[in-house]
């Protein structure tokens, strides 16, 4: 998992609320275990038309937003089943931060163990950024700080502080096993010894 330090982009706008799992990517894309591959079918339904041509006016598939790391959600974002295609999906597209007022648990939870930053500010806030999508201008998160900076102005977010030592370390579930093999092993060993015939055929 990349680590997560600062970040830098014009921020789309997707101003819908409760958008779901499935309407980030959706059932019959859920067939793989592959993590990359599913940007091209991020918001599938929304993205192209019947017959599989692009819809010319959703806001990803125009420039510059084509190339946003910020995306900016209505409330609830990420509600209905808990697949974790979603994040994946977003961030195969590129888009390592989201932003809204608020999100469904697991979602949440979901986007820190794939290096994906959710922030949450209120809606009025939401609304203050939004300005700088539509008139394509570039804002700043600063994840240490815990900062999202636009012009001159500065919007300060909350953060689990564990959740924000795996963003800014690349932690992972794994990687956090794998930080704790010394004790790990140490267990093993001690099992081994005290319980020795657990582990004769």
């Amino acid at each position: 998992m990349k680590k997560f330090s600062t970040l830098e982009s014009i921020p789309a706008y997707l101003p819908i609320v409760n958008i779901d799992t499935d309407m980030i990517i959706p059932k019959q894309f859920l067939k793989t275990i592959k993590r990359t591959g599913l940007g091209k079918n991020l918001f599938f339904e929304m993205r192209y038309d019947e017959s599989g041509n692009p819809v010319d006016d959703f806001i990803l598939n125009t420039d510059p937003f084509k190339n946003s790391k910020i995306l900016i959600a209505g409330k609830n974002f990420g509600c209905g089943s808990s697949r974790e295609h979603a994040p994946w999906a977003l961030l195969d597209f590129g888009i390592t931060c989201v932003i809204s007022s608020s999100y469904a648990d697991i979602f949440y939870n979901n986007c820190f163990k794939n290096g994906i930053l959710p922030i949450t500010i209120s809606e009025e806030q939401i609304k203050q950024i939004a300005e700088y999508s539509k008139r394509k201008e570039k804002i700043s998160i600063n994840l240490p700080e815990q900062k999202i900076i636009f012009g001159n102005n500065e919007i300060n977010f909350e953060i689990d502080d564990f959740k924000k030592k795996c963003l800014m370390e690349g932690l992972d579930d794994i990687a956090l096993s794998l930080e704790k093999s010394d004790k790990i092993q140490a267990f093993e060993k001690k099992l081994i010894s005290s319980k020795p015939w657990v582990f004769n055929d």
